[in-house]
């Protein structure tokens, strides 16, 4: 048994989140916690709420709450959402909680005293209309690189360039919208990434396993050249920098969101370890040599993942937890374009728990991961992967096996016949099968591993199709027994490399025997088929395992959500 931390890209607080987000961090994060548990593995899972930063103050500005209140109620709303996914987090904090705090500003003041800040005095935007220095994301312009019109001054969405609010042509301040802005000069302090070029350099090459995406990214970055970065903005809320540190001249700055926010996994962490008692207990997952640590986000995060949260823990000269496994993902489009509240494009996760049980989302989303690129969701799609995989395959296999059984042999599992080649090949099949899976599984490569799932519950099928117990029955009624039994043994099997996936169908399964989800991973496929369950209660399933989507839903649904007009 290992000790495996995971961590999913935080949330941010303004809005309730798209498909595209859950599926770009949180879900894959959550499926790949509950295969390790599975495993047999130590697990902590964390992620939290991304509190601080411009868009929270101007959306609590919006409806006219102070930006603490508002960050608490989205932080509830959020957390609900995420739950009713059935996302598995040992705890779901917040940047903005105290523990945050007290790391964010140590860890300042440790990089501060190994020569990792500096002060500089800087030009920044300054608007009169508002009376206030603009911090980057209250700057909107147009970006020098790709032409992008709604690109902020940190970052543009369009093309991820990273930037200066200096940068834009044509800035306006996000508040007001005026285009008054005049340069002034301020000061803010700048984390020294270029002290740390070499030693980022030498980890990230040393990372032969990450996936090519998140590498050429990092190193891209290092092949650019490091350069200091501004660590601190002119926003009321955040987390203060110290002044008894950094002098008065910084007094009013809080740090940077992309400052705090990384180590907001910490503060999830030490507010977990709090709440149970044990108020030490983070560090046996953040300053261990024991621990495997693998991060779950989009790809417009790896630079802060790779390069900035790294050089800050460095930095610091504590021996830190360093990211072993760092998972990253394209995009999730909504019919080949972006997810768009404001023009109603596509459906978003609350949304999406109205419409349909969470397992379906769960498996049709990680079913197109975007691993490599980017994937595209059509209503037309979800209906063929919901209907075909798991109605057709799972929901048939499970449907027609315990029917049979019932009406042949009553509430108990079956007795009598005679294990044979038809078993044996079946054993062997899904024994090749199971490896496959649990190979791509200990790989994060989803997309192959979702397809050896439904290969896995197509063997059942055929297993079926092979021996045919309906005909059996006819003349040997305990050979058709053994046939059935076979069949609903297979199904721990199925509900066992199913659970990280589709939890509440695999644990719907399992009701069929009255017994909970299997703890231990299956890994004598043979023993398991021939488990000693003659007799045993078989109880009646409730309805239809899987419900099949219909064309009328579907169609209302594109209508309602703007699949049509996105197809258009």
């Amino acid at each position: 048994m290992a000790k495996h931390l995971i961590t999913a890209a935080l949330p941010y607080i303004n809005g309730i989140k798209h498909l595209g987000n859950l599926v770009g961090s949180m879900l894959p994060a959550d499926v790949y916690a509950r295969f390790m548990r599975a495993q047999g593995h130590e697990v902590l899972f964390f992620c939290a709420t991304d509190d601080h930063g411009t868009p929270a103050e101007l959306a609590a500005a919006k409806k006219g709450q102070d930006v603490a209140t508002f960050c608490q109620e989205q932080h509830e709303i959020q957390k609900d959402i995420y739950a009713r996914f059935g996302l598995s987090f040992d705890h779901f904090g917040a940047t903005s909680r105290p523990e945050n705090h007290e790391l964010t500003q140590h860890i300042a003041r440790k990089l501060q005293e190994n020569g990792y800040f500096e002060v500089r005095s800087i030009e920044q935007l300054y608007s009169h209309t508002d009376g206030r220095f603009l911090p980057d994301r209250y700057v909107e312009g147009t970006c020098p690189h790709c032409g992008y019109d709604k690109a902020r001054g940190d970052q543009c969405e369009n093309c991820t360039k990273v930037l200066d609010p200096t940068d834009l042509v044509n800035p306006r301040s996000a508040i007001s919208g005026s285009t008054e802005l005049e340069v002034r000069k301020t000061s803010h302090l700048y984390l020294r990434l270029d002290k740390a070029q070499d030693s980022l350099r030498t980890w990230v090459e040393s990372k032969t396993d990450w996936p090519q995406l998140t590498k050429s990214i990092a190193l891209k970055w290092l092949d650019e050249g490091l350069a200091p970065r501004a660590m601190t903005r002119d926003l009321n809320w955040g987390i203060p920098v110290p002044t008894d540190t950094f002098g008065e001249e910084l007094a009013g700055k809080v740090f940077y969101v992309w400052f705090d926010a990384p180590i907001g996994y910490i503060g999830a962490t030490k507010e977990w370890a709090n709440k149970n008692g044990q108020p030490e207990a983070w560090q046996d997952w953040w300053q261990s040599k024991d621990v495997t640590y693998t991060e779950f986000m989009g790809k417009d995060n790896v630079p802060f993942h790779t390069i900035i949260f790294p050089a800050m823990l460095m930095g610091t000269g504590e021996p830190w937890t360093l990211v072993d496994h760092l998972k990253s993902f394209s995009w999730l489009t909504y019919y080949g374009g972006k997810f768009s509240t404001s023009q109603g494009l596509g459906v978003f996760t609350d949304q999406a728990l109205e419409l349909l049980p969470a397992d379906l989302w769960r498996y049709y989303l990680m079913s197109r991961v975007p691993e490599s690129d980017d994937s595209s969701f059509t209503w037309q799609d979800l209906q063929a992967v919901v209907n075909k995989d798991l109605a057709d395959v799972l929901g048939n296999f499970v449907n027609r096996t315990v029917q049979f059984s019932l009406k042949k042999y009553g509430e108990k599992i079956p007795t009598g016949g005679t294990w044979g080649v038809a078993e044996d090949n079946f054993a062997k099949d899904l024994t090749t099968r199971f490896e496959a899976y649990t190979k791509h599984m200990n790989a994060m490569e989803f997309r192959k591993a979702l397809h050896e799932l439904r290969e896995i519950w197509a063997r059942g099928n055929e297993y079926l199709a092979t021996v045919e117990p309906w005909q059996t029955y006819k003349n040997d009624p305990d050979q058709a027994a053994l046939q059935l039994r076979t069949a609903l043994n297979a199904m721990p099997l199925f509900a066992a490399a199913a659970a990280p996936i589709i939890p509440t169908i695999a644990a719907k399964v399992m009701t069929l025997f009255g017994n909970s989800l299997p703890t231990n991973w299956p890994t004598d496929i043979t023993a398991a088929l021939q488990a000693t369950t003659s007799g045993q209660a078989l109880h009646p399933l409730e309805g239809v395992l899987i419900q099949k989507l219909e064309d009328d839903q579907i169609a209302a649904w594109a209508a309602h959500f703007g699949g049509a007009q996105a197809a258009a």
